[in-house]
């Protein structure tokens, strides 16, 4: 489990290990931690992600990190002895796409927001969007999710965009 800590690849930024760390922000550090979970061969301690981080980080701001990450459900936590084991929740893919939720739940215009994305497409990634939608709709509801409203319920925005 050696090779190249994961927050070299930011160049020096000079200062001390805590000044740089300051200088980083939450999201890049999740993001960081996050890499390094993922090209862990399995479950990691949270002494593991700070030595691979290349050990600048306190070992208080790493378990605050993957707590923040466990509370988004980006990572699963699992007791070994009194320590914890840390594991991506999902690959890289499924995590962009729970940031994605996660904005979109964020804001109180859901519609508009849906369009404006929509809007913004490519060609190319419109048509692939309609395909995994059709898709879903042949498949039904995807594991893990439920409709509130009940099976084929449509809401009324829905004609206005086009569903």
């Amino acid at each position: 489990m050696g090779g190249t800590p994961f927050g070299k690849s930011l160049g020096d930024l000079g200062g001390s290990g805590r000044e740089r760390a300051r200088r980083r922000g939450q999201g890049q550090l999740e993001a960081q931690v996050l890499a390094a979970l993922h090209h862990s061969s399995g479950p990691a301690t949270a002494a593991w992600v700070q030595q691979r981080l290349g050990g600048d980080l306190a070992y208080t701001t790493v378990m605050t990190i993957l707590s923040r990450l466990h509370a988004k459900q980006a990572v699963t936590r699992e007791r070994s002895g009194r320590a914890y084991v840390w594991t991506p929740a999902a690959d890289e893919a499924g995590l962009a796409a729970l940031r994605m939720r996660r904005v979109l739940d964020g804001e109180p215009d859901r519609d508009a927001v849906l369009a404006s994305f929509v809007s913004a497409l490519s060609a190319h990634d419109e048509q692939l969007l309609r395909t995994l939608l059709d898709r879903a709709a042949d498949d039904g509801p995807a594991p893990g999710t439920t409709d509130p409203d009940g099976p084929g319920h449509r809401d009324p925005s829905d004609h206005t965009h086009g569903g």
